[in-house]
């Protein structure tokens, strides 16, 4: 006979089956790949998919915006956000389309006026209450002396679900 401890019984009843997924894209190669792992896990274990794509306010004009989004309301700042939009759609319809073509149930998520990409995955994945995010070990910035990019890094320190790093 098996004698199981309180702790050994709580994790037996965990779902290890994923049925809700969230994968963060941002056109880098990266997450292209981590996007593909999502949709195969989403087909094998019939999960739902949620394509993020956080559109973050440029780096340059944090500190003239720092919780002002008046900031934002200049010809420069519209003409940027119009260009991150149709970009941002271009990524998540890419990907929806993908796994659509699987049979896999998706969704597509472009956040706006992000202030920090990590603060917007991790709270996108509290609100759609999924159970696994998949992530690329970096993306766009390039800055390759980490092993595990900053996003990535910040996720699997912050978020409420399991995280997979896929390189």
């Amino acid at each position: 006979m098996l004698l199981l401890t309180e702790r050994a019984k709580n994790f037996a009843e965990i779902s290890i089956t994923p049925k809700r997924i969230l994968v963060p894209v941002d056109g880098s190669e990266n997450s292209a790949r981590a996007a593909n792992v999502a949709i195969e896990y989403a087909r094998k274990f019939e999960a739902e998919l949620f394509v993020l794509h956080a559109i973050a306010i440029p780096a340059h004009t944090l500190a003239l915006v720092e919780g002002n989004m008046e900031g934002l309301e200049s010809s420069e700042m519209r003409e940027y956000f119009a260009l991150a939009r149709r970009k941002a759609k271009t990524i998540v319809d890419e990907v929806v389309k993908s796994a659509e073509a699987k049979n896999v149930k998706a969704t597509g998520i472009i956040h706006e006026y992000s202030f920090s990409v990590v603060e917007t995955i991790v709270d996108q994945a509290a609100k759609y209450n999924v159970d696994l995010i998949v992530i690329g070990t970096r993306g766009l910035t390039g800055f390759k002396k980490l092993l595990v990019g900053s996003v990535s890094s910040g996720v699997v320190n912050h978020a409420h679900c399991s995280v997979l790093i896929v390189r």
